[in-house]
């Protein structure tokens, strides 16, 4: 007669409680582990296992759920003009991202083909459809977007070495300043006088300049 196997682990936790947890080693350490994992949320590292197969799986469900939030809110409104839904797109992710940095570096080395990622891709498609794009330079102005939104948030976050939340704008703006200052103007003139500009590259207003001409290059003549 045949006998039953040992029943798997059970499933006390859920996949957000353990990315939720990797998240805030992320914001501690700047890296997450499985180990590292297991421990934040009181399991045996075995115990990921039942949920995520291995490290890479749950870098892209972070990937996921950092996409998926953002893809929320204001930017799903369909009432609003598409330029609103998209500079509220732009604004949530840097806001996300810059309250994890850590997190920044996994949307740029992971694989952004789930689920959450394609229904925001096919959301920004019909976006600049609907303002007058073809379908290949809708497409083109898709990836242009996603470049340039999270190139500027990983520029940004790269300017602390510090894991956690990033210092006030305020504060990183006036350490830059200082820094710049230092810049030899007999040497470096252009350099020199660009310092107070250079060292607002980091602002909501230096980001949003970016997005906006952006925008209005991509837009049909």
């Amino acid at each position: 007669m045949a006998t039953r196997g040992r029943p798997g682990p059970r499933r006390t936790l859920t996949e957000d409680d353990l990315l939720d947890a990797a998240l805030r080693l992320l914001d501690e350490t700047g890296q997450a582990s499985i180990r590292g994992i297991a421990a934040q949320v009181g399991v045996a590292p075995n115990a990921v296992y039942t949920y995520f197969p291995d490290k890479a799986a749950v870098i892209r469900g972070l990937v996921e759920k950092l996409l998926g939030e953002a893809g929320t809110g204001a930017f799903a409104d369909e009432s609003r003009p598409w330029r609103d839904r998209i500079e509220a797109l732009a604004i949530e992710l840097r806001e996300q991202l810059v309250a994890h940095p850590g997190a920044a570096a996994l949307l740029l080395s992971g694989p952004m083909d789930g689920p959450r990622t394609t229904a925001l891709n096919e959301r920004l498609l019909e976006l600049f459809s609907g303002a007058g794009l073809d379908p290949a330079d809708a497409a083109r102005s898709t990836y242009l977007l996603i470049t340039y939104v999270l190139g500027a948030i990983a520029l940004e976050v790269a300017d602390e070495t510090d894991p956690g939340p990033l210092p006030p704008e305020a504060d990183r703006v006036a350490r830059r300043r200082a820094a710049f200052d230092q810049i030899p103007p007999d040497v470096f003139p252009r350099s020199a006088a660009a310092a107070p500009t250079m060292s607002r590259y980091v602002t909501t207003d230096q980001y949003l300049w970016g997005l906006h001409r952006l925008l209005d290059g991509i837009t049909p003549r």
